[in-house]
């Protein structure tokens, strides 16, 4: 019996399955399961940590305060499983985004700056932009909107937008009360979660944060409906005294 024209055959129809789930679990290429693999990304990562401390003529530091973050964030952008195991006691997951609370001066920022140019480097499809609340207000001022950041619909695709990984820094800065034309950054910031966890959940693209803010704090500065969602995140905790000198 002919197959009826337009209607999917079986073969065609697991093809197509197979390509969305490519589509939509696309990882690293690296098996950061073999030693000599992870130790050869590990030295990469802080080589390019000492790139940005060289400018203040010192090394990057890995030292107790961050040894098990940087394990841990080395397995979790390859995909590697290992990463659910590195923090004894805590429940935290590849699938999950990341969120970096602590002090100022902590290195929040900066690591997550690296990791965005270690993940670049290795053309890892879970590279992120940086960005800061600042430059997201600067943004908001001259556009009215921050769809650059949320949805790109000036992407390729103006119906589904063009929407990429991306990390907001610095959450919880006294700059959340400047105002543009009557909007507080506080409100811009509460459309960019709802926005993010919106793509999140429809293309999987994550959306990392740090963040000056406790737990405690994150829970009075946010309604019900985004504290809900914060768990959807690895709440890290970076500890230490401040490494700016």
């Amino acid at each position: 019996m002919e197959q009826r024209q337009g209607r999917l055959t079986m073969e065609q129809t697991i093809n197509l399955q197979k390509r969305h789930l490519e589509t939509i679990q696309k990882g690293s290429e690296f098996d950061l399961t073999i030693p000599a693999v992870c130790e050869s990304h590990a030295q990469f990562v802080k080589r390019i940590g000492n790139n940005y401390m060289s400018r203040e003529f010192r090394g990057f530091d890995v030292d107790d305060y961050n040894r098990k973050l940087l394990t841990f964030m080395l397995y979790y952008f390859n995909n590697c499983k290992l990463a659910e195991n590195v923090f004894e006691g805590e429940d935290y997951k590849i699938h999950k985004n990341i969120m970096l609370i602590g002090e100022p001066g902590t290195g929040k920022t900066i690591i997550m700056q690296i990791f965005s140019d270690y993940l670049r480097l290795t053309r890892n499809p879970n590279f992120y932009h940086n960005l800061s609340v600042t430059q997201m207000m600067n943004y908001y001022k001259i556009n009215g909107h921050i769809d650059r950041f949320t949805y790109n619909e000036n992407g390729k695709n103006s119906l589904e937008g063009n929407p990429f990984h991306v990390c907001l820094n610095d959450i919880g800065l006294e700059t959340e009360k400047q105002k543009s034309f009557g909007t507080t950054l506080e409100t811009v910031i509460d459309e960019f979660l709802f926005a993010r966890y919106e793509i999140y959940q429809q293309t999987f693209m994550k959306y990392h944060m740090t963040s000056n803010l406790t737990v405690d704090e994150f829970q009075k500065r946010f309604d019900d409906r985004l504290v809900d969602r914060f768990k959807g995140f690895n709440v890290i905790a970076m500890t230490g005294e401040s490494r700016r000198k």
